[in-house]
């Protein structure tokens, strides 16, 4: 199996799976059933032994919660990242800055994670039936949360991940830029396949994001400056008042849609 088959295998299934598109039974309108949440996902190959997945053990980074990949299956050799962007529909359906998320970007989040998780899945399967020993960390009961640097911490952070393997860098609203912007959503596999791996075409942090502002501009929750970069903590408030509002679903999403940063990486260095 090699990385053109993963890939082409999963823009298959999102193109195909009716996973992806809202359900008609749990649309908020009736006019939103059938809607397409994600495009073709893009993807990068990490090597599981990098050792900066020790470093983001760091407390100034993630902190001892996180878990590298051999901690969660030892063998591994390649760390599988994907990043789904959503559709224009879901995008432009919550350009609107009225303080709430829109219907279709619920959707995108609540049933929309159902997604990564199938695609997640449909990997994994095509890997272990081609003999290859993996593992979806966000499925195992390991995954788990808790307090860091910055108020909220995982075992395994999928952004984090995707930074590792070279799908981007952060901006200042701490999602993760990526040629496909930052609006979708990320996934990971571990897997004893030994495939190529991507150098990160990048080595700052925040190397994609032009620091413009319009974010924080965006953010209902007045979460994110220029000056201090997001308080987690206040957006974390803010997505709890969603909850109460929209249960079981819940989000925002202001600061990723109607940015620079929406659907491409602003300021991508350029590749050799």
């Amino acid at each position: 199996m090699t990385r053109n088959d993963i890939i082409e295998s999963a823009r298959a299934f999102t193109d195909s799976s009716e996973i992806n598109r809202i359900p008609g039974q749990v649309a908020l309108k009736p006019e939103y059933a059938g809607i397409k949440m994600f495009e073709a996902p893009i993807f990068a190959f990490g090597a599981a032994d990098d050792d900066i997945f020790e470093r983001f053990k760091s407390p100034e980074i993630i902190g001892g919660i996180f878990m590298a990949p051999a901690e969660w299956m030892p063998g591994a050799k390649t760390v599988i990242s994907f990043f789904l962007p959503y559709t224009d529909r879901i995008k432009s359906s919550n350009a609107k800055n009225d303080g709430r998320p829109s219907d279709e970007w619920l959707h995108g989040r609540y049933e929309g994670q159902k997604f990564v998780q199938a695609l997640a899945l449909h990997i994994y399967g095509e890997l272990t039936s081609a003999g290859h020993k993996s593992l979806i960390p966000a499925n195992d009961e390991r995954c788990k949360t808790g307090d860091g640097p910055n108020g909220f911490a995982s075992s395994w952070s999928e952004r984090h991940v995707a930074f590792a393997c070279g799908l981007g860098t952060f901006g200042l609203s701490r999602g993760l830029i990526t040629e496909s912007g930052v609006c979708g959503r990320f996934g990971s596999i571990l897997t004893e396949l030994d495939l190529p791996r991507d150098q990160r075409p990048y080595g700052g942090v925040y190397e994609y994001c032009i620091m413009c502002g319009a974010c924080a501009r965006r953010c209902p929750a007045g979460a994110i400056t220029k000056e201090n970069g997001k308080d987690n903590n206040a957006c974390s408030d803010f997505l709890d008042k969603t909850i109460e509002m929209f249960n079981p679903r819940y989000g925002c999403g202001k600061c990723q849609t109607k940015t620079p940063c929406e659907s491409r990486a602003p300021k991508p260095r350029a590749r050799g």
